[in-house]
């Protein structure tokens, strides 16, 4: 797409910036966490209805699918943002900050459900694209997997599509810089839970017990020699234990000790692998310790893998518009997890990152959306859109490229 084509678009976003502005900084004042983003969904609902699409709510229990149709035939494309926040406080201290106690958008939720409902109102007032747009608006993305369950509802079934898109703020990377690349992006997260039993004793007479904290030191010992001694050095994998709980006396050795923790992997390979090794390790130590231990392993979400096809239309969009200089196509995948991998297993699509030009982390109290990658993030949305129906659209095969 030309730049001439694009000016009508960045016409209007401009002259909507600061209404755009307000809606990111309303929903980033009331801020609610997965499943529960009752009004945060009635805020989207009613803003997409005034723009005349067909909005359908309560997917997987708050989640949102508008449709809109172009001025002819031609394929469809799912537009996906996030909507939960975190269970963070929040310390920015500005005078938009969250409302709600405890609570904060400190990944960006707040700014990707708005690009997407700012694109969307462009898109509605000009028409000017062929086929149909889906815009996805998704609950619980933080560790709750809501869009596993938005698939396992009939998502795709319900409101077919021919590829589905995401979109996150990343900090660290410049101001306006557009990454997007085939393969894993982000990892598989699973979370795991050890439970140590021994027999508690007196502090003082510890050869008539067993030592549930000794197991656990020995425990954490060797669960870093997975990534270290069992992981090609070719691959990615992280073994993290966050967690560890026992013990309330001063004077006696407890009885139970819990380890819990989370394993990030960029193959199915390396997860089964690593899954194995962990339960062989629980199972050594226990014995060598001669305490009993549990393993509760839990998978949650699989690795986020891009599709080639819809990946290099999603670069050439933001080619497009700021040149192939503020393009990635090579970049380092985040060890980090994101269920929209659940949206990307069940139809191929591209998951891309859009630099925020700051340094505060996400997950971060202190953390708050930049608005000026607003304009940014919607007219890519927009761009993508309208590439999308002028290239021909049609079916892409799961594994394309």
């Amino acid at each position: 797409m030309t730049g001439t084509a694009t000016e009508p678009a960045r016409d209007f976003l401009a002259r909507r910036a600061e209404a755009h502005r307000g809606w990111r900084r309303h929903l980033h004042q009331w801020p609610e966490t997965a499943f529960r983003e009752q009004a945060t969904a009635a805020f989207l609902a009613e803003r997409l209805q005034a723009m005349g699409m067909a909005v359908e709510t309560g997917i997987a229990g708050t989640g949102i699918v508008a449709t809109l149709a172009g001025r002819g035939p031609g394929g469809a494309v799912g537009l996906r943002a996030d909507m939960d926040a975190l269970p963070i406080g929040d310390a920015t201290g500005l005078p938009w900050r969250s409302r709600n106690e405890g609570v904060s958008h400190a990944c960006g939720h707040d700014g990707h459900m708005t690009m997407l409902l700012a694109a969307a109102e462009c898109l509605a007032a000009t028409r000017d694209f062929e086929g149909t747009l889906r815009f996805i608006f998704q609950p619980a993305e933080e560790a709750e997997g809501g869009g596993r369950r938005m698939v396992e509802e009939g998502l795709f079934e319900r409101w077919p599509v021919d590829a589905v898109f995401g979109l996150h703020n990343w900090p660290g990377l410049p101001l306006g810089a557009f990454a997007a690349r085939p393969g894993p992006v982000m990892a598989a997260m699973d979370l795991f839970t050890i439970t140590i039993e021994a027999r508690g004793v007196h502090a003082a007479l510890p050869h008539l017990g067993t030592d549930a904290i000794v197991a656990a030191g020995a425990m954490v010992s060797s669960l870093q020699s997975i990534v270290s001694r069992t992981v090609s050095a070719l691959q990615s994998a992280v073994v993290s234990l966050t967690q560890i709980h026992g013990g309330n006396s001063l004077n006696a050795l407890p009885g139970e000790v819990v380890l819990q923790g989370t394993v990030r992997t960029l193959s199915e390979e390396t997860r089964a692998m690593v899954r194995r090794r962990l339960a062989l390790i629980v199972e050594g130590v226990a014995s060598a310790h001669e305490v009993r231990a549990t393993l509760d392993f839990v998978p949650r979400y699989p690795v986020t893998v891009n599709a080639a096809a819809p990946t290099a239309r999603a670069a050439a969009a933001a080619a497009a518009l700021w040149g192939e200089g503020r393009v990635l196509r090579d970049y380092e995948p985040s060890m980090a997890s994101e269920d929209f991998a659940f949206m990307l297993n069940a139809k191929a699509g591209c998951y891309a990152w859009l630099g925020s030009g700051t340094d505060t982390p996400l997950h971060s109290p202190d953390f708050d959306f930049n608005d000026a990658i607003l304009p940014l993030g919607a007219l890519w949305w927009v761009t993508l859109a309208q590439g999308w129906s002028r290239g021909g659209g049609g079916t892409v095969p799961r594994g394309s490229g």
